[in-house]
């Protein structure tokens, strides 16, 4: 997939759910994965022409987790003009080390947002960008469908007022496969994960299983993404 196709399906996200106002200032979290580094050129992309002028940002929350060097996602984000900053944690040794999470997600997840949005705050940013995609969406639907009883996902946008920060989605359009398309094309610095139970969480849990349900009936994620839309994040007037 070419960067044009990406900012396409990036924009019309945002225009849907006006996701950008004039004046912004968006901090982009990079894990270093293939989500967040094409949400980075999708924005940066689109920031040279949107009608609604806005600022961005790029912050990746270091886990502490040894051997990770991001020295190439600063060398990708300088060479995009886009300012960088790194947030130094503890969050792996608290996780894995101090307290032995047998489900550490959840308290992960709670950890490096709770510093990417003090760091994004510190910075004067009114707004963070999350990488989610189209399958993010599903997936997370069918995970609350299945543990947790409920039918529920991603917002597009929601607003945090404890923090006075609103989340933003732009990728919510793309298909994961178009990520990869596109990673893969731009050549881009993607990181692997050092977490030691990445691949063996709930999520690729039912990442497999709509995948093997899509293989036997072919449009099914798509349907559930429209049944999705229609149901619970319509788009905004």
């Amino acid at each position: 997939m070419k960067l044009q196709q990406v900012m396409s399906l990036t924009r019309k996200a945002i225009d849907d759910y006006h996701m950008i106002d004039a004046g912004d200032k968006i901090a982009v979290g990079i894990s270093g994965g293939k989500d967040s580094l094409t949400l980075l050129h999708a924005l940066n992309g689109l920031k040279r022409f949107y009608p609604n002028k806005f600022e961005l940002v790029a912050i990746t929350v270091d886990l502490g987790f040894k051997n990770i060097d991001f020295e190439r996602i600063k060398a990708m984000s300088e060479e995009l003009g886009v300012p960088y900053h790194i947030v130094s944690t503890d969050i792996s040794q608290i996780i894995f080390e101090d307290r032995k999470e047998s489900n550490p997600c959840s308290l992960c997840a709670k950890m490096r947002k709770g510093a990417l949005n003090q760091l994004a705050k510190d910075l004067g940013c009114n707004k963070i960008a999350y990488a989610h995609h189209k399958d993010d969406v599903v997936e997370t639907m069918m995970m609350s469908f299945i543990y947790e009883g409920r039918i529920h996902t991603f917002s597009p946008k929601t607003y945090l007022d404890r923090m006075d920060l609103t989340v933003i989605r732009p990728l919510m359009y793309m298909n994961e496969a178009d990520v990869i398309g596109f990673v893969n094309k731009m050549a881009l610095p993607v990181l692997k994960s050092a977490c030691p139970v990445d691949g063996y969480t709930k999520r690729e849990y039912v990442k497999e299983l709509i995948k093997s349900i899509n293989n036997e009936t072919p449009g099914v994620k798509d349907r559930m993404f429209s049944a999705i839309q229609s149901s619970i994040i319509p788009p905004e007037n």
